[in-house]
C-alpha cells in the first residue's frame, strides 16, 4: 500500500471509479415482466384464436366478463377491508360507498335492465380505469429508474388519456354503442359534422401529444436523466393492443374480452406482489389477508380460485334465467365494478410512501391526507357529484323525458357514423322491428357496402326478403351467411326454415339437424326442428324434440304449448294438461295457449274450466274467432247456461 504525506513528491494518482449500483428497470424480472405486463398481448391473441375455434365470441365474452372482469375486483376488496391501517384511514368511504352504490345500481336495474344510465357511467369509468392502470404502470417503471420529472408525468398522463379516448371515439363499432347509449339517455343529437370534427380533432391532438412525448423522451435520454425504456415498450404494446381490440377485431365483444384479459393479468399479478410485500413488512396486518398473501406457491392457486369464485356471481347473472334475481345480480355486478374503479383511485397511489415501499420503490411523499381550506369530506363529495351523481341524474332525466323512439335514435347514430356497418345494422333492425321493411332493406345494404362479411346483416336481410315473399333472393343471403359462419346453428336453422318454405323438405331436414348438432345448448333450435317434424306429421319424433328443448330450457313457453298440443293429438290428456298449465304460467298473455287449453278441458268434460280459458283467450285477443266459436259450444253444453237460456 502506498502512503502519501505532505512532504512526498506530487504524483498523478488515477481516480478510483465509484461503484454505482446498477438500477433494476423491471418490477419483477425481465421474463416475468414481459409475460405479465409488457408483452402479454402477444400471448393473448394466439390463445384467443384457439379459443374461438371452440367457443363463440359471445361465450368467450360472458366467461371473461364474469370470471375475469368481476373476479379481479376481489383482491382490491380484500385489501380495502383487510388492511387495518388503510380501513381506519378511509373508514367512511369503505362503509358508505358500497351501500350507496348497491342501492343505486340495483334500483336502476329494477327500473330498466337495458337502456340504463348506470351502464354509461360504468362504461366511462371503465375506460378511465383501463387508461389509469396503464399510466400507473408507467409511473412504477419510471420510479424504478428514479425518473420523477413533473413534465414527464404530465405527458405520460396526456398520452395515455388521449390514445385511450381515441381508441373509442375513432372506432366505428365502439362509437356506435356509445352513441346508442347516450342517445338512449336523452343526449341531444350531434350532427354528423360535429362527430367528424370531434374525431379529426382528437386524432391530430393524439399525434401532437405523442410527438411531444417522444421529444421529451429523447431530450431526457441525451441529458442523461433517462426514463425507463420498459415504460416505452409498455405504452406501445398497451396503446396498440387497445387500438387493435377496439378497431382491429371484427366482433366488438371479442375485442372487449381480449383487452379485459390483458388488464386482469396485469392487475392480479401486481396486486399479489403488492399485498405479499405488505404482509411481510407490516406485522399489524393479520387475519385472512395475512393468510392468503403469505409467501407460498400453493396460495397463488387459492388466490386465483377465490377470484374465480367471486366472478361466478357475474356468471350466475347471465345464466340464472329468473328475471327478479337477474336484475338484482346485474345491479350487484355494476356496483362491484364501480366500487373497484373507485377504490383503485385512492388505495394504490404510487406517489405515497407506503405504496412505494410495498412495490419495492424508493422515495415518495408521506401518505397524503386532504387538508387545507376546504374540508376533505367536502372536496371528496364534490368529486362524486361531478363524476357520478350529476351525470347519472342528467341521463335519468333525459331518458325519462327527452329520449327519442328507438328507431329514431338508431337513425341518428347511422347518420353520425356512415362508415359503421354496426350502426346501419342497428338502424335496419330497429326499422324491421316496426315493419318498415323497405327502409330496413336499404340500411342492411348500406351495412354490407361497408362490411360485406357481416353475418348478422346477411341473416336479417334474408328475413326481410322472406317477409316480402322474395324467397329465392333471400336464399342467396342465407347461403352467404352459412358460408361465412358455417358453425352458427341459429343461421342454419333460419336457412332450414327458408328451404322448408321453398318446398325443399329433405334439405331443410338436413339443415335443422346440422343446427342442433352445432348448437346443442339452444332450446329454440330443438323447438324449431320439432315444429318442422310436427308439420310433416312425424308426431313421435316431434314430441322427442320438444322434450329435448325443455331439457335445455324448462322455461320455454312455446315448447310447452306445442308439446301439449302434440300430446293432446295423441290422446295423452293428463300430460298435455300439465304442459298447457306450465305454458300459461310462463306466458299468461298468450291467447292461443288459453284457447287450446280450453279445448283440452272441454274434451275432458271440464266444461266450466274450459269456459274460463276461452273467456281469458278472448279477453287477451277479442278477434280470436276459434275461441269465440268454442266458447259458444262450451256454453251450449253447460247446464248452467242451458238453465238461463231464453225459451
Amino acid at each position: 500500500m502506498q502512503h502519501v504525506t505532505a512532504f512526498s513528491r506530487p504524483e498523478t494518482v488515477p481516480p478510483v471509479a465509484a461503484l454505482v449500483p446498477k438500477r433494476n428497470v423491471w418490477i419483477l424480472d425481465s421474463w416475468r415482466d414481459l409475460i405479465l405486463y409488457v408483452g402479454t398481448p402477444l400471448l393473448i391473441i394466439p390463445l384467443f384464436t384457439l379459443a374461438q375455434a371452440r367457443w363463440s365470441a359471445q361465450e368467450i365474452y360472458l366467461f371473461v366478463a364474469a370470471f375475469g372482469a368481476m373476479g379481479h375486483h376481489l383482491p382490491g376488496m380484500i385489501r380495502a377491508y383487510g388492511d387495518r391501517a388503510l380501513f381506519e384511514r378511509f373508514r367512511w368511504r369503505f362503509i358508505i360507498a358500497p351501500i350507496f352504490l348497491l342501492a343505486v345500481c340495483v334500483g336502476f336495474y329494477f327500473w330498466d335492465i337495458k337502456t340504463n344510465p348506470v351502464v354509461m357511467i360504468v362504461f366511462l369509468w371503465g375506460v378511465w380505469h383501463g387508461m389509469m392502470q396503464t399510466y400507473g404502470f408507467g409511473r412504477i417503471y419510471d420510479a424504478k429508474t428514479g425518473s420523477f420529472a413533473a413534465l414527464t408525468r404530465r405527458l405520460d398522463f396526456a398520452t395515455c388519456g388521449i390514445w385511450f379516448a381515441a381508441g373509442v371515439i375513432l372506432s366505428p363499432a365502439r362509437m356506435t354503442d356509445t352513441l346508442e347509449g347516450f342517445y338512449g339517455c336523452g343526449l341531444p343529437f350531434i350532427s354528423p359534422a360535429g362527430i367528424h370534427a370531434l374525431q379529426q380533432t382528437l386524432f391530430f391532438a393524439a399525434v401532437a401529444i405523442s410527438i411531444l412525448w417522444l421529444a421529451n423522451y429523447v431530450r431526457m435520454w441525451v441529458a442523461g436523466t433517462r426514463q425507463n425504456p420498459v415504460k416505452l415498450a409498455l405504452f406501445i404494446t398497451s396503446v396498440a393492443f387497445w387500438w387493435y381490440c377496439n378497431n382491429g377485431v371484427a366482433n366488438i365483444l371479442a375485442g372487449i374480452a381480449l383487452f379485459e384479459v390483458f388488464h386482469d393479468v396485469q392487475y392480479l399479478s401486481l396486486v399479489w406482489i403488492y399485498n405479499r410485500n405488505r404482509v411481510e413488512k407490516d406485522r399489524s396486518i393479520g387475519g385472512f389477508m395475512r393468510f392468503i398473501f403469505r409467501r407460498s406457491g400453493s396460495l397463488i392457486g387459492l388466490y386465483i380460485g377465490l377470484v374465480f369464485a367471486y366472478g361466478s356471481i357475474g356468471y350466475l347473472n347471465s345464466s340464472i334465467g329468473i328475471e327478479t334475481i337477474t336484475r338484482v345480480l346485474t345491479g350487484v355486478v355494476a356496483a362491484s365494478g364501480l366500487l373497484h374503479f373507485y377504490y383503485d383511485g385512492f388505495i394504490w397511489k404510487v406517489r405515497e410512501k407506503s405504496t412505494r415501499q410495498s412495490l419495492g420503490l424508493t422515495g415518495g411523499t408521506a401518505d397524503v391526507n386532504v387538508g387545507g381550506f376546504v374540508p376533505g369530506w367536502a372536496l371528496h363529495a364534490s368529486k362524486w357529484a361531478v363524476a357520478f351523481v350529476i351525470p347519472l341524474a342528467a341521463m335519468w332525466f333525459g331518458k325519462v323525458y327527452r329520449a327519442a323512439p328507438p328507431a329514431d335514435r338508431s337513425g341518428y347514430v347511422a347518420a353520425d357514423l356512415p362508415a359503421s356497418a354496426r350502426a346501419h345494422f342497428n338502424y335496419g333492425a330497429a326499422l324491421q322491428q316496426i315493419g318498415r321493411l323497405d327502409e330496413a332493406e336499404k340500411e342492411y345494404n348500406a351495412a354490407l357496402r361497408v362490411d360485406p362479411n357481416y353475418v348478422k346483416v346477411h341473416v336479417n336481410l334474408a328475413l326481410v326478403l322472406v317477409s316480402k315473399s322474395k324467397l329465392d333472393e333471400a336464399k342467396k343471403y342465407y347461403e352467404r351467411a352459412v358460408q361465412l359462419d358455417p358453425s352458427a346453428g341459429e343461421v342454419r336453422s333460419g336457412y332450414a326454415y327458408l328451404l322448408e318454405r321453398l318446398g325443399r323438405a329433405d334439405e331443410a331436414r338436413a339443415e335443422y339437424e346440422n343446427a342442433i348438432r352445432l348448437s346443442p345448448k339452444s332450446a329454440r333450435l330443438f323447438y324449431t326442428y320439432a315444429a318442422f317434424l310436427d308439420k310433416k306429421g312425424e308426431l313421435d319424433a316431434a314430441i322427442a324434440q320438444y322434450q329435448r328443448a325443455l331439457q335445455v330450457d324448462p322455461n320455454l313457453a312455446d315448447a310447452h304449448s306445442e308439446l301439449a298440443t302434440a300430446l293432446f293429438t295423441k290422446g295423452d290428456l293428463p300430460r298435455a294438461e300439465a304442459h298447457y298449465l306450465e305454458a300459461a304460467r310462463l306466458d299468461p298473455k298468450r291467447a292461443d295457449i288459453h284457447s287450446n287449453f280450453g279445448s283440452l278441458l272441454l274434451r275432458e268434460g271440464k266444461t266450466s274450466q274450459a269456459i274460463l280459458q276461452y273467456e281469458e283467450a278472448l279477453r287477451l285477443d277479442p278477434k280470436l274467432t276459434e275461441a269465440e266459436e268454442n266458447l259458444r259450444v262450451a256454453r251450449a253444453s253447460d247446464t248452467r247456461f242451458k238453465a238461463h237460456a231464453p225459451k
